[in-house]
């Protein structure tokens, strides 16, 4: 681990600001379907949440001898699902059709930290590496909080027709952690939540550069003008950070500043991951309706913003920002959103989160009878949203079912446009199919 040039070395550095941030709202294209449990899972027995597919280094979905892997996030089906973050694992799952899934198991015997949070997974040339977060010191007594970012060499695939499995040995080491300067350590938190975290790996094939991005915190000093000097604003610091690898090698990173911050706006930029498209670079993250300064409001859900080229400098799509949101009344039915291209559309998946709930704060669930509390919960994958993504404008065009995922030679259904507010079952019929880049049907008639 080593750091790179200072933050005036020429590279971009964008921010999501206040103004922008503050025309935050549900509108038409933007807000989801109503969600509904699935009538099966292929989770029996756990509880499943944040999700990543396996990927080549572009980013590209990876197919292995007619097989696609995501990997999730994990823990026993019969905890109570607030308590899920401080044992989770990460378990994986394989098809060869998209739709029926087949439960690998646990990825590591043993792993970093006490427990591990969400990352992602890079096949490269047959190996498989995994990127994750090592949450907790392995030798704590009790439970604890600090982050790292791990890395997980030597994995290797054993495939065919009717059998799939990922096996090591493989190699854990501490990949990134906070140097205090760039990215907040969590004694100079004076946040709600700490973070450095959820790092995904993309070698963006303009430059040939390795990178890994991830959640962070930009360092705020206390007595600092920031945010006008307000100090309940500049403890919403969060960030998107990044690291290359000038080798190329996934094991190897230096630190270099921020792609984007959104100081005096959002604690939390969770889960940050890009899509190329149409030659520029979109950039998603994960957001709490909670996570928001003071003087925001915005809700659970998926903010993207665009850029030329990998580094920034960023705008925020659909101006400011939000790209998809749940409900007004399912506002916590879905999280940790993860788009990837599918032909002329983006695909986006989720987790099924807490549905049959419209309290005004997650915090509430857990005033709720703990049997209310594992009705509520999804624990699954949810219904994979199909995106239209135009320039800095987006907009939802339908749905899937939970837990599918097809690839880009698999074709998608005919369906019928998403009403504002309506209710999609998983797959749709209609009578023709929508051109995303366009905006109209592909039978010649406008959408409206």
């Amino acid at each position: 681990m080593k750091d790179g040039p200072p933050a005036g070395d020429g590279r971009a550095h964008s921010r999501w600001t206040h103004d922008q941030a503050a025309g935050i709202e549900r509108r038409e294209g933007i807000v989801a379907p109503v969600v509904y449990p699935p009538a099966s899972r292929p989770n029996e027995g756990v509880h499943v949440w944040d999700t990543w597919l396996l990927r080549d280094r572009h980013g590209a979905v990876a197919e292995v001898d007619g097989w696609r892997v995501v990997f999730c996030l994990s823990a026993p089906a019969d905890l109570l699902p607030g308590k899920r973050h401080d044992v989770a694992e990460i378990r994986y799952y394989c098809s060869r059709d998209g739709r029926r899934w087949h439960d690998g198991g646990p990825v590591f015997e043993s792993a970093l930290g006490q427990r591990q949070w969400a990352g992602s997974a890079l096949l490269d040339d047959g190996d498989v590496y995994l990127f994750y977060t090592a949450a907790g010191e392995d030798d704590a007594a009790e439970l604890t909080y600090s982050q790292r970012i791990a890395g997980a060499a030597g994995g290797a695939v054993s495939a065919t027709d009717d059998s799939f499995a990922i096996e090591g040995p493989w190699r854990h080491e501490v990949l990134l952690e906070p140097d205090g300067e760039r990215y907040e350590t969590e004694a100079q938190s004076r946040g709600m939540a700490y973070t450095f975290r959820d790092p995904w790996f993309y070698e963006d094939p303009a430059t040939g550069e390795s990178c890994l991005l991830f959640e962070g915190n930009v360092p705020v000093p206390e007595g600092s003008e920031t945010c006008g000097g307000d100090a309940a604003a500049q403890a919403f610091n969060g960030c998107v950070g990044v690291a290359v690898s000038p080798s190329g090698d996934p094991m190897d990173w230096t630190r270099r500043p921020p792609i984007l911050d959104a100081v005096c706006v959002n604690q939390e930029l969770e889960r940050p991951h890009v899509v190329r498209w149409d030659g520029r670079y979109y950039l998603f993250v994960s957001s709490h309706m909670h996570t928001f300064a003071p003087g925001i409001t915005g809700y659970d859900g998926l903010y993207g913003f665009v850029a030329d080229s990998l580094a920034g400098p960023y705008r925020p799509l659909n101006d400011a920002g939000l790209v998809v949101t749940n409900p007004a009344n399912a506002p916590f039915q879905s999280y940790s959103w993860m788009a990837f291209p599918h032909r002329e559309e983006l695909l986006v998946q989720s987790f099924f989160n807490y549905y049959d709930f419209d309290g005004e704060t997650l915090d509430l669930i857990g005033h709720l009878p703990e049997s209310e509390q594992m009705r509520r919960f999804g624990g699954t994958l949810g219904p994979t949203l199909r995106l239209a993504l135009d320039g800095d404008r987006t907009r939802i065009l339908g749905s899937l079912d939970h837990w599918h995922l097809p690839l880009p030679d698999e074709p998608l259904p005919d369906f019928l446009p998403h009403e504002p507010g309506g209710t999609l079952p998983g797959s749709l019929t209609g009578t023709g199919e929508y051109d995303a880049r366009s905006g109209d049907r592909a039978d010649g008639t406008d959408e409206e």
